[in-house]
């Protein structure tokens, strides 16, 4: 069984652009969405992401907090397009740019779309209580908060955040 310990930071400011070690492009949709996992229809999410010319198929278990069940499988690239294409409520995209700090990888992703303007950093850890460095340009931790979560970024999208939603950002 797979474990997914992962961490998730609001980002405070451009001082890791200097420091990216390679970026690349995502989409990814959901086959099963938040409005099932919100109204307790579905224990999992079940995602379609496209990186470059690889696709997987993606299973994490539907609960908040930073340490879930995590299922990863490479699928056809092909199939994984005609999944986004026609069986996803919506798509996500996003560049993740690939960042190492005191040799702790951070993944940061700069949404585009009607997620423009969020931008996050995850760091995957051994476990809950792992240390890892703090860089100047890790803000707020957000990793308890689900309208993080991609899933959920589907279904209520950055841009639909009311001003009152976006300040809270900074609390």
């Amino acid at each position: 069984m797979g474990i997914e310990i992962e961490r998730k930071f609001l980002l405070a400011g451009d001082g890791w652009r200097d420091h990216v070690e390679r970026s690349q492009h995502m989409a990814q949709g959901y086959l099963v969405d938040a409005a099932a996992i919100g109204a307790g229809h579905a224990r999992s999410s079940v995602r379609v992401r496209l990186a470059g010319d690889q696709a997987w198929l993606n299973i994490k278990s539907a609960t908040a907090g930073i340490e879930r069940q995590e299922f990863e499988y490479a699928i056809a690239h092909a199939d994984g397009r005609y999944m986004l294409e026609t069986l996803c409520n919506g798509v996500i995209e996003k560049m993740r740019h690939f960042v190492r700090v005191e040799g702790t990888l951070f993944e940061l992703d700069v949404f585009e779309g009607s997620n423009a303007g969020l931008a996050v950093a995850e760091v995957e850890l051994p476990s809950v209580d792992a240390p890892f460095p703090h860089p100047d340009w890790l803000g707020r931790e957000v990793s308890q908060l689900s309208r993080y979560y991609n899933h959920q970024l589907i279904a209520y999208p950055y841009s639909q955040w009311s001003e009152a939603e976006r300040r809270a950002e900074d609390a």
